[in-house]
């Protein structure tokens, strides 16, 4: 089964689009290096917890929304290989404004224990 990467992390709402063309130059490298697929959702319902959240999660300030993203790989090894050769590319490298805090970035892996489409 495949390998997902997810994220979580908070993106000043003004800065949607700069966020939209950083993750679209970033989609695009993942690809070539054999991401399944890339996806970006930009929250609209995303309430606030009383004990957990999303919001609480990335300590989402008011004039933040939050992203939640994904990527699927074929296979574990080839996301590490993947997610090594993006970290050492150079339009990677090059991207130097970040369009949000990546201190406040949630990520892990996941093995894939049940698709159905």
């Amino acid at each position: 089964m495949n390998y997902v990467d997810g994220f979580v992390i908070a993106v000043p709402t003004a800065k949607k689009e700069a966020y939209l063309r950083h993750a679209t130059v970033a989609a695009q490298v993942f690809k070539e290096f054999g991401a399944l697929e890339i996806v970006e959702c930009w929250g609209d319902d995303v309430p606030d917890g009383k004990v957990t959240s999303f919001p609480m999660a990335v300590q989402r300030k008011a004039d933040e929304t939050v992203v939640f993203s994904w990527i699927s790989w074929p296979d574990k090894a080839l996301r590490n290989d993947g997610m090594k050769k993006f970290m050492d590319d150079p339009r990677i490298k090059e991207m130097k404004d970040m369009p949000f805090d990546g201190q406040r970035m949630i990520f892990g892996g996941f093995q894939v224990i049940l698709e159905k489409k």
